[in-house]
């Protein structure tokens, strides 16, 4: 029951304050909710763009482990012209592993043919990606199909004129109809289209299939050479659900050290990525930004804070005769400080909120306005209202502590 007398004299106070004195008001609080709204907006921000970041790295697998000449994590210690004299992932790297892995569920080579024209009939798209891979791609990378169906095995091992295609490219080259059983010209040779991947839309890592054409390994090395550099091959690793990612790796390593016969005491030359490289980049970026947040809104709540304590001390001095009528008529000193603590948070829970709200309003705006999808989620709402609540506590403490030391006498003396 005392705590919802003070909590509903503390509400009253307040309002009264805000009510009497707009203007002084309106300042102090300006700066714990420009606080609050610029602290609540970066979290927002960073926790919707790692979440969508964080999707399009999960499409890439968690228990997948990349085999290429590049290292994901930057060079470190070791000097960038040795990595230009590593040989590339290879066919034969590729076949000596598929027999010799035991934590793999499945393993494939890929490469990347650049950006080609396709053709059907008199429609034509530029600037499509062409990739090739072997017949356990569908097993090492996660995608759908909308219509028709993935390579069987006889198609990949004899090079079959057949592709599937993404969904912008079925767009493009057949719309209206069905993309499945038709031959478009892809590298100067007619193949066959079996298959179309679903929508997905571009992602923030640019991890889409929708303006991709697929080709069979064996299809694409009878026209180019896929061992080259410029196509940048890669073998693709998935590991067993029962194994770690870890686990995967390791064996890789050995594996591959050993297929490549380098020496105990010699580094490897070749990369070991994976996505959890991505995720640790990820969450130092990310990190970067938090502080930035906290250190720009932490100005404004400081100044916030100041504002609020100002506002207190006034109060306490022109309601110090009234104080000291509560203290004659038997009121605690924790009574009075509680009154001007809870006072301080409200005022301050008041500027929480009206930042969170601008918040919310930016949310719609970027979702509807631009079609940028920003969550405002529970977690922010949560240390928001946090954040006020301590504000509130640090600035009303000493002005809420004064007034309790107050002797009632004096006060009731004081004008």
């Amino acid at each position: 029951m005392l705590f919802l007398k003070l909590f509903r004299e503390s509400f009253i106070f307040a309002f009264d304050a805000l009510r009497q004195n707009r203007t002084r008001t309106f300042l102090s609080l300006l700066g714990i909710t420009i606080g609050i709204f610029t602290i609540i907006t970066v979290f927002a921000a960073v926790d919707t763009f790692r979440g969508n970041l964080q999707t399009s790295v999960d499409k890439l697998g968690s228990k997948t482990v990349y085999i290429q000449k590049w290292p994901w994590g930057g060079f470190g210690d070791y000097p960038w012209w040795k990595y230009m004299q590593r040989p590339n992932a290879n066919l034969r790297d590729f076949e000596a592993l598929k027999g010799r892995l035991t934590t793999a569920e499945a393993i494939s080579f890929e490469v990347g043919l650049s950006n080609r024209t396709l053709k059907y009939k008199s429609n034509s798209i530029e600037g499509a990606r062409v990739s090739a891979a072997s017949q356990d791609y569908n097993k090492t990378f996660n995608f759908d199909l909308s219509e028709g169906r993935y390579f069987t095995e006889n198609e990949s091992n004899s090079g079959s004129p057949v592709c599937i295609i993404g969904a912008d490219l079925a767009d493009g080259l057949f719309p209206n109809q069905t993309a499945t059983g038709k031959e478009i010209k892809v590298l100067g040779r007619r193949v066959q289209v079996i298959g179309v991947f679903a929508r997905e839309g571009e992602d923030l890592l640019g991890v889409s299939s929708d303006n991709t054409l697929l080709l069979p390994l064996n299809f694409a090395r009878n026209l180019v050479d896929v061992e080259s550099d410029r196509y940048g091959p890669q073998i693709t690793v998935r590991g067993k659900d029962k194994y770690s990612v870890d686990d995967v790796e390791s064996e890789l390593r050995g594996v591959m050290r050993s297929i490549r016969r380098i020496r105990p005491t010699d580094d490897d030359n070749f990369a070991l990525n994976k996505t959890t490289i991505l995720s640790g980049q990820l969450d130092q970026l990310f990190g970067i930004v938090n502080v930035a947040g906290w250190i720009i809104g932490g100005f404004s709540i400081l100044v916030g804070g100041f504002g609020i304590a100002n506002i207190m001390f006034v109060s306490v001095k022109e309601r110090t005769n009234i104080i000291g009528i509560q203290k004659s008529l038997g009121a605690k000193n924790y009574f009075i400080l509680m009154q001007f603590l809870f006072e301080a948070i409200v005022l301050c829970l008041i500027g929480g909120m009206i930042g969170l709200g601008v918040v919310y309003l930016a949310t719609l705006v970027a979702t509807y306005g631009f079609d940028l999808k920003i969550v405002l989620d529970k977690g922010n709402i949560i240390r928001g209202i946090s954040i006020s609540v301590i504000i509130g506590i640090i600035s009303g403490f000493w002005p809420a502590f004064s007034a309790a030391r107050l002797d009632p006498v004096e006060a009731i003396r004081s004008k």
